[in-house]
């Protein structure tokens, strides 16, 4: 889940942000020092790929939603330390340009999606694959699991951080961010990680390995080990735009799912829903204002119209962010290239 401003302290964003610092330092490097520029086509591809499965919520009872991440699937492919920097941006993107996250939460979102999740669902992944050469459907099962478990570890450090606002930082017994405890946080989020969104994410990344490994076996190469991107480049990346475009054309269905994630709500929800609306929520919930494509619709179409007024939109959206994500990816890489040796 992506977690808005304002339900998280100063504090909190902080010591995320710096948490995620020494990862994106590392990523960085290992990006100067032995990504080619062979690699940033295929890192924006999955990236872009990241960013529409996103786009496509899945409703869950209760009247919420959640949606697959495909980190763990990026990882598996290009190496751990690449997705990080593609996950990175893309959730960048999706906070400055669609309103999607928020700025001060921005260190939480990418430590919990863009570090822990495919760190952890790639460290299963090798795991399940020690023990001689694994077979492709080993190799698709292990992807599944190591998904599986990499969505609901962030899934579960969100519940945590959010949880413990109200531990922290309350005012004559009201909370001044997330109003929602331990005892509710983490469950709400873990379930729904757990079920729909777990099980989204699992079968996406092991069908995903699945077809990858028959159909372009040099992205994943027998020993299941990252590398530099020697074997990476252009080759079999058109075929891969193809299922990018597709899954673009398909997020109107995400429009569908009524309702928004737990800890999504505004100020007035809020309020509706425990009663008061917490003041530092309510101070840092609209600090960002300059959302271009806020919801993901453009500007003076405004959101939740009908849905042919609106499935236009959020395909052009998803285009656009597309856009975004492959040149801010070749932009990084120029960035680190200037300040090689």
């Amino acid at each position: 889940m992506h977690i808005p401003d304002g339900y998280l302290s100063p504090t909190t964003c902080i010591a995320l942000y710096g948490a995620a610092v020494p990862f994106w330092y590392k990523a960085s490097q290992r990006m100067k020092q032995g990504i080619s520029t062979r690699m940033v086509p295929l890192l924006s591809i999955f990236a872009a790929f990241s960013f529409t499965i996103q786009m496509l919520n899945i409703p869950i009872p209760g009247g919420t939603t959640a949606h697959a991440v495909g980190g763990t699937l990026m990882a598996i492919v290009l190496g751990p330390w690449p997705s990080i920097i593609g996950m990175s941006v893309t959730l960048a993107i999706q906070a400055l340009f669609f309103g999607d996250g928020g700025i001060t939460t921005l260190g939480a979102n990418a430590f919990n999606l863009a570090i822990v999740l495919p760190l952890t669902g790639h460290a299963v992944y090798r795991l399940l694959c020690k023990g001689g050469v694994p077979s492709p459907r080993r190799r698709a099962i292990a992807a599944g699991v190591g998904a599986y478990v990499g969505l609901n570890t962030a899934g579960l450090l969100a519940g945590v951080e959010l949880g413990i606002q109200p531990i922290f930082w309350s005012v004559n017994g009201q909370a001044l961010y997330n109003p929602y405890g331990l005892s509710v946080a983490v469950p709400a989020v873990a379930l729904a990680d757990a079920t729909i969104a777990g099980a989204a994410e699992a079968l996406l990344t092991g069908l995903a390995v699945a077809y990858l490994l028959r159909a372009y076996p040099h992205l994943l190469p027998d020993d299941a080990r990252a590398d530099t991107g020697s074997r990476h480049g252009w080759r079999g990346a058109r075929g891969l735009l193809v299922a990018v475009a597709l899954v673009a054309a398909l997020t109107p269905l995400g429009l569908v799912a009524s309702g928004g994630a737990f800890g999504e709500w505004n100020a007035n929800e809020l309020r509706g829903l425990v009663g008061y609306a917490p003041t530092g929520l309510n101070a840092l919930g609209g600090l960002w204002r300059y959302a271009p494509f806020a919801d993901y619709q453009l500007p003076g179409s405004g959101s939740g119209g009908a849905f042919l007024d609106t499935a236009p939109a959020y395909v052009l959206s998803a285009i656009i962010g597309v856009g975004l994500i492959f040149v801010s990816l070749f932009a990084v890489r120029m960035i680190l290239a200037r300040r090689e040796p």
